[in-house]
């Protein structure tokens, strides 16, 4: 199974686990989720130096390997700089593709709380 480094906000789910996504080391997650948060309006600098940061951290991760592919997410203004600055570097980034699909759970006094649960389905490699 193809190695998927997980480089989003969010720990992988049981279904990513399944299909071959690993997780960061915590101190690297943790790195990860600042360099993906955008408090201010960034500049497009900005999104290249964090691009390249966070390939930074792909490139020494010990759940990386040259080339594999990494599944990418998070503002949207930033993905398209992530993305080519990772196959710049020989990697391949994909996106979690998932439905969303609305449960129904039935509370103690009756009433009925309505949620979604998004299942992940595969991915979609990024163009």
């Amino acid at each position: 199974m193809e190695k998927i480094v997980n480089l989003t906000q969010h720990p992988a789910t049981p279904e990513q686990i399944a299909q071959g996504v690993v997780d960061l080391d915590s101190e690297d997650r943790a790195e990860c989720a600042r360099l993906l948060t955008f408090d201010e309006l960034p500049t497009a600098e900005d999104l290249w130096i964090a691009a390249d940061q966070l390939v930074e951290l792909v490139k020494c991760s010990p759940v990386s390997e040259p080339g594999c592919r990494v599944m990418i997410g998070g503002a949207p203004f930033f993905m398209e700089s992530l993305a080519t600055a990772l196959r710049r570097e020989g990697y391949c980034p994909v996106y979690a593709f998932s439905r969303r699909e609305s449960v129904e759970q039935v509370q103690a006094d009756g009433s009925v709380r309505k949620m979604a649960v998004f299942r992940h389905l595969g991915f979609v490699v990024g163009i």
